[in-house]
């Protein structure tokens, strides 16, 4: 359905301490191998460690590697030493002003920046799948500032599509939860509405 919508990219999320929608990793790398060539597959992992990225990644064969929560510059260097042509986005938390400095802290370390609405300090840390936005004119300055390309993420959904692109001018948006019908499954006209907002947007 992503590809038919004209998706650029499908994110296959991978274990995560919270939050709806992971997949199993025999299950992303079978989604990966199938949608090769047609479709950037990005794989989001929630781990950190240099050992565990690189693993991780060769273990799922996407193209892309999201890192959903802070990691070492360690792992950055490792990911380009042993899967080098694997692109890295490294995802910000936008909670206040200070992701600014976090974004540009991040950037020269990988290939884009995701901006998005987890909560890195409660009891159960969030990555991603809240369902929430965040402060967009944070984000905006963020995509302004940064020589890199910025995705937007976080309580994105067809109706606030284009206002999001209006406001923040992304290089792209991702969105999860917004796109879900019941039991979590995607759902084809809510996929096809974004789409449509979001070509529009961009024509005008």
């Amino acid at each position: 359905m992503a590809i038919a919508a004209g998706a650029w990219a499908i994110g296959l999320v991978a274990s995560m301490p919270s939050g709806p929608g992971p997949v199993d990793d025999t299950q992303i790398r079978a989604i990966a191998c199938a949608t090769k060539g047609r479709i950037k597959r990005f794989l989001l992992t929630s781990q950190t460690d240099s050992e565990a990225v690189v693993e991780h990644i060769l273990r799922c064969g996407c193209d892309m590697v999201q890192l959903v929560d802070t990691v070492p510059v360690q792992t950055c260097a490792a990911i380009r030493k042993h899967c080098p042509d694997v692109l890295i986005i490294q995802v910000v938390h936008v909670q206040g002003e200070e992701a600014l400095d976090v974004a540009k802290a991040a950037a020269p370390h990988g290939d884009m920046i995701l901006l998005d609405s987890g909560r890195m300090d409660g009891p159960v840390r969030e990555l991603g799948g809240t369902g929430r936005t965040h402060n967009w004119d944070v984000s905006a300055r963020i995509v302004a500032t940064l020589d890199c390309p910025v995705i937007l993420a976080g309580g994105l959904n067809p109706d606030n599509a284009g206002e999001a692109c209006r406001r923040v001018r992304p290089f792209a948006l991702d969105i999860c939860s917004g796109l879900r019908g019941p039991g979590f499954a995607l759902d084809a006209g809510k996929l096809n509405s974004f789409a449509h907002r979001c070509d529009n947007t961009l024509t005008t």
